[in-house]
């Protein structure tokens, strides 16, 4: 497949990279000063996946996200401020405040929305790409999950269907090497790759550090889907910087803080694709930089906006919670 080659098209992975990282910065720092109900659990150090395929889709595509999905949100377009009112419960939301961290979703960019069960969004994805089959659509559905999911009994249900039916689907999984507290390796037998590939389903490993190297598989795929192709499997290998959520602090008992330096200061996606940027003469230091500091400009107004907003009218309590019933 013939690589991008418009400037604008890496400056604005780069900054799409960059906005989640500033997005989960100020995510922590909301919890750790008590102004965020709840727990929530940091994206930072997997851009380059989000990004990476985020990219490769259109409006039109859906997506499904995971308990981790601040970053699916942010690569697919979702704004700041909406963001920041639906972690804080706050009306202007994305889900009126009601859904928190792990429930947002967007459907003006095809975000069907995050899921806080482990999974539990593999149905919605594959029913998603069975929709568009049926009604001969050539849009295309992402199902984000991590690793531990794969342990999941629905996976291998939807599996199963989505081979038989030829469906426009796309499974990516995000495996940062842990499964909450506990090393994959510790848990899931075999390889994860293999599991796909047993159903018939092409499948395929990529650098989830690298987000050229994401891209460019993603954009063949989805292409592929697009002309009947799907569905398709990638283990996409990366790794979370924080804990499982952010009351995760004292890690030392199933990681070591060696590990958690290596890959911070030699695998960050960021931080090499911006170097790669610089060298290739796309951007030097000082317009990365600018970008950067924008973000974070960007990212801090959202934060004062939601903190000001408002909450939801208590009269609201019971809204959504159960579909309208006329017949009632």
């Amino acid at each position: 497949m013939e690589r991008k080659t418009n400037s604008e098209d890496y400056l604005r992975m780069y900054t799409q990279m960059v906005r989640i990282r500033a997005f989960e910065d100020q995510a922590n720092q909301l919890y750790l000063s008590a102004k965020m109900p709840g727990l929530t659990h940091m994206y930072s150090g997997e851009e380059a996946v989000a990004v990476g395929i985020c990219t490769a889709l259109t409006d039109a595509d859906r997506i499904t996200s995971t308990h981790r999905g601040h970053g699916h949100c942010v690569a697919k377009g979702a704004d700041f401020r909406q963001m920041f009112c639906e972690l804080l419960g706050k009306e202007e939301g994305y889900c009126r405040g009601k859904g928190g961290s792990m429930h947002i979703a967007d459907q003006s960019h095809g975000n069907l929305g995050a899921n806080a069960i482990v999974g539990g969004s593999m149905g919605i994805a594959t029913g998603s790409a069975l929709r568009a089959k049926l009604q001969d659509s050539d849009d295309v559905t992402v199902c984000f999950f991590g690793d531990g999911a794969t342990a999941q009994g629905l996976w291998y249900e939807v599996m199963n269907m989505a081979a038989l039916w030829h469906l426009p689907v796309i499974y990516a999984c995000e495996n940062n090497g842990y499964s909450e507290y506990t090393a994959t390796e510790e848990i899931a037998a075999g390889s994860i790759v293999g599991r796909a590939e047993a159903f018939g389903i092409e499948s395929f490993q990529v650098d989830g550090q690298d987000v050229l190297a994401v891209n460019e598989l993603a954009e063949r795929l989805v292409a592929r889907c697009r002309k009947g192709e799907g569905p398709f499997f990638i283990e996409l290998k990366t790794y979370r910087y924080h804990g499982h959520h952010v009351g995760d602090i004292n890690r030392d008992y199933y990681r070591s803080k060696e590990e958690e330096t290596i890959w911070k200061e030699k695998r960050d996606p960021i931080v090499n694709f911006g170097q790669w940027l610089a060298k290739q003469g796309v951007a030097s230091d000082t317009e990365l930089e600018k970008i950067r500091a924008e973000v974070k400009a960007e990212a801090e107004a959202a934060v004062e906006y939601a903190l000001a907003a408002s909450y939801p009218d208590v009269s609201e309590v019971s809204m959504h919670v159960y579909a309208p019933n006329d017949a009632a």
